[in-house]
């Protein structure tokens, strides 16, 4: 494994999350870390993906791509395709499916993993994302465009969320920022 691989598999081993369905990923992540094609999207049954959970200035709104493949509202992520650095991963991710360039992370830690099932495609089996999620600040004056692998991109109120998605992990990661917000 390289340096970053060891660094991330650290990071994921000192993780902490007060939420039980989180928790339960982070041997799962160490696992998989251990394979020297953890990053690579060919490696089967899961490899490890990068996404930002991005957040308005005033922490009251995300910015959700409507996944074209999925058919679901999601932050946006993807693969990391062989990079170690999966927050660059997460932020470039962002930026393309967004078209934002003025990107912040809020902190350079981990902000929420996900390991989550990834339907079967015309070229790919049935495979799991084993997502680690960055928190990024945005603003919601800046101009966003619609990529060729969303239906739309909005932003959307924490508050409101649900209206949106059931997804379980993205409503966790809304309750952590509201969370951060009662503790300031």
């Amino acid at each position: 494994m390289t340096t970053m691989d060891e660094s991330l598999a650290g990071r994921i081993r000192h993780y902490s999350t007060s939420y039980p369905d989180e928790a339960s990923f982070i041997n799962k992540f160490l696992q998989l870390l251990t394979h020297p094609d953890a990053f690579q999207r060919a490696h089967l049954p899961g490899h490890i993906t990068g996404s930002a959970f991005i957040i308005s200035e005033d922490l009251t709104q995300t910015l959700l791509v409507h996944h074209a493949k999925l058919n679901k509202w999601l932050q946006p992520g993807g693969h990391a395709d062989g990079d170690t650095n999966v927050a660059q991963v997460a932020l470039g991710e962002a930026n393309e499916e967004t078209g934002l360039l003025n990107l912040t992370l809020v902190a350079t830690g981990i902000f929420d993993i996900d390991i989550h099932p990834i339907p079967a495609g015309k070229d790919f089996p049935l495979h799991d994302h084993y997502d680690i999620r960055y928190l990024v600040k945005a603003s919601i004056l800046e101009k966003i465009i619609v990529s060729e692998e969303s239906h739309d991109v909005k932003w959307v109120s924490l508050h409101n969320l649900e209206k949106h998605t059931s997804e379980k992990s993205i409503l966790r990661m809304r309750d952590k920022v509201l969370g951060m917000m009662n503790y300031k």
